[in-house]
């Protein structure tokens, strides 16, 4: 079983490789990868250590399995040539995630969608997979009519740069700025590249993936995208308005059964998700659960996970755990 990380010494990259380690991936030769034409980095797995190859040469060596996480342009281009090599290809960008033939994937939800013979496999957006967890097992008994997101995404999302640029601001470091104003002390609405509507690109991907996760296109979702300055955990006041009337103790009874999500719902106590505690684990948190009071069958509910693990990598690993259960590869 050959496993490849395309982007292996990125963020997303790093991350993958440390869930491959700690869920015990059957990996029998672990390749790294860069769009770098000439890499001389080294990367450790299992205590072994591995010299970082291009995407050529990663082709030639045949992988089973390449998890992408490089980029749209990368994915882009090199994608479909892996494909072609017979490799199942696993990416994280968002090039690929809409297109009519690939699957979009949080395994929990469809896994179902893989199917043999898929050679490129979508994994959705960070903000997406939070919100499908907590949803899915409430969509398929209540029948979500219409929802509500509000973000509140950690610079973790972004990438290092966002991060750094935290990180000099919060030191009175002047460097390079990821975002177009200062992150500390600061929010700001603005996600993706602003359209003619008024919507970003990255509150497009949230109704978009959603309903295709779903398979729902009935769903009505809006959402608005804000950043703020925090680290690893990204954040959703979700609104959800279902067709069937419901009782709160039933949900909190189906949330608490359902894998990978950690109810965390209580008030008198101060119990509720937060970024801070989110971060460095799998689950998907879920907490002020309450009936909203001015529209029909409808609860507010607070959503928090760390966004580089379920959000990207642990997600990413799942879905090869899956082909790889199946013997699709």
């Amino acid at each position: 079983m050959k496993i490849a990380v395309v982007g292996a010494t990125g963020l997303i990259g790093s991350k993958i490789t440390e869930v491959l380690t700690e869920r015990k991936f059957p990996v029998t030769e672990f390749i790294p990868v860069t769009n770098d034409t000439s890499p001389e980095e080294h990367i450790c797995f299992d205590n072994k250590i591995c010299r970082v190859r291009t995407l050529e040469e990663c082709i030639e060596e045949k992988p089973s399995i390449a998890l992408f996480s490089a980029g749209t342009i990368v994915s882009l281009e090199w994608a479909p040539k892996f494909a072609k090599a017979g490799i199942t290809v696993i990416d994280k960008s968002s090039i690929w995630r809409m297109h009519g033939k690939v699957p979009l994937v949080v395994p929990e939800v469809n896994a179902h969608a893989i199917k043999e013979g898929s050679r490129i496999i979508a994994s959705p957006n960070c903000s997406v997979i939070q919100l499908a967890m907590v949803l899915a097992p409430l969509h398929y008994k209540y029948k979500i009519n219409r929802i509500v997101i509000s973000t509140y995404q950690s610079v973790t999302g972004t990438g290092l740069k966002s991060i750094q640029q935290l990180k000099n601001e919060r030191n009175g470091i002047t460097g390079d700025m990821a975002y177009p104003y200062p992150i500390d002390l600061n929010i700001i609405p603005h996600g993706g590249i602003f359209l003619h509507t008024g919507c970003t690109t990255e509150e497009i991907k949230l109704v978009d993936e959603t309903r295709k996760v779903f398979d729902d296109e009935s769903i009505q979702i809006t959402a608005t995208v804000v950043r703020i300055p925090v680290f690893g955990g990204n954040s959703e006041s979700v609104n959800v308005e279902f067709e069937e009337n419901f009782d709160m103790e039933n949900i909190r009874l189906i949330l608490s059964e359902s894998p990978g999500i950690l109810l965390q719902d209580d008030i008198l106590n101060c119990v509720y998700p937060m970024p801070l505690y989110a971060q460095g684990k799998n689950e998907i948190f879920v907490g002020r659960l309450r009936r909203d009071d001015t529209r029909h069958n409808a609860v507010n509910m607070w959503i928090v996970t760390d966004c580089l693990r379920k959000g990207a990598a642990t997600n990413i690993v799942q879905i090869a755990e899956y082909i790889v259960e199946k013997k699709y590869v």
